[in-house]
């Protein structure tokens, strides 16, 4: 079985479309796994013309757009979505210092052990929310994160400050166009076999 997945979409909050390359590494799969801030309902329909999508909730989602957490097995394997967004008093802070040190700061480098911990029962925990791409094995547990197809940068948060934002967001994207230190924009294929699953990233 093979599992397109994604992140972080930010369509069309962010970005008016999903890139055509989302399409072409995705073509072919068999099931489409979001792990949140999808964004809007305009996006899963594209991606349903693919394969059939099943996801969770991100903190710039709506109510009722996807469940908090998405459980499912596949091929045996029990399979763990969520996004991996916690309190905004954790998070908003952390985003201030990711901000004021251009990229440099990683505020979510424990995430992993705590969606780990979160999921004791779970082969297989999909998560996002940090943007980045992550493949780890701990215990005959996969805890995968695609990357995030929306990636702050100079050319994203200039495009952004064109769309007149308000007064809050204009003032933090003076900050965020300068950021220094940004991975590149990608998604995950997971390919589910006898002897284990395989875990890739693309990127974009």
């Amino acid at each position: 079985m093979r599992i397109g997945v994604l992140s972080d979409t930010h369509c069309p909050e962010f970005m008016e479309r999903l890139p055509d390359r989302v399409f072409e590494v995705l073509a072919g799969v068999d099931l489409i796994l979001h792990a949140g801030d999808v964004n809007g309902p305009e996006t899963l329909e594209a991606l349903s013309a693919i394969a059939p999508v099943q996801g969770a909730r991100g903190d710039h989602d709506p109510h009722g757009l996807l469940p908090p957490t998405c459980e499912l097995t596949l091929e045996g394997r029990r399979i763990v979505v969520v996004h991996g967004n916690r309190s905004r008093w954790i998070e908003e802070p952390e985003t201030f210092i990711w901000t004021v040190s251009l990229g440099s700061y990683h505020p979510h480098e424990r995430l992993a052990a705590i969606l780990r911990r979160r999921h004791p029962t779970a082969d297989l925990i999909v998560f996002g929310h940090t943007h980045r791409p992550f493949v780890q094995h701990s215990d005959g547990v996969l805890l995968f994160n695609p990357g995030g197809v929306h990636q702050w940068n100079p050319d994203t948060t200039l495009a952004r400050l064109r769309r007149n934002p308000g007064w809050f967001e204009w003032s933090w994207l003076q900050v965020a166009r300068h950021i220094r230190e940004w991975p590149p924009p990608s998604v995950g294929i997971l390919e589910i076999r006898p002897e284990g699953i395989e875990p890739r990233i693309v990127p974009l």
